[in-house]
């Protein structure tokens, strides 16, 4: 079942190679969506696809890059709405 997920990520997660991270790991999952730094510090997350890779990704957010550290991890879930045929890291 195809569902979607928005989260924000808190810690230290910015200039970590965190973005670089998330979209390695939704494209092997086969997740489409996209990843961007926030102003606050945070990173904000969204991805569309299979229940079962979206939770298998909600524990990789939580894990983080090999530099960061994941204070949180805020999800919501929704319907998708097909709008990303890939995962992209927004500047």
């Amino acid at each position: 079942m195809q569902k979607r997920i928005t989260a924000i990520v808190t810690g230290r997660v910015q200039l970590v190679m965190f973005r670089d991270f998330c979209q390695r790991k939704a494209r092997s999952l086969g997740l489409v969506g996209s990843v961007q730094n926030l102003p606050d510090g945070s990173v904000s997350v969204t991805a569309e696809g299979e229940t079962d890779a979206l939770n298998q990704y909600i524990s990789y957010l939580h894990k983080g890059s090999v530099l960061s550290r994941v204070d949180g991890v805020k999800v919501e879930w929704g319907e998708p709405d097909g709008t990303f045929s890939d995962f992209l890291i927004l500047y």
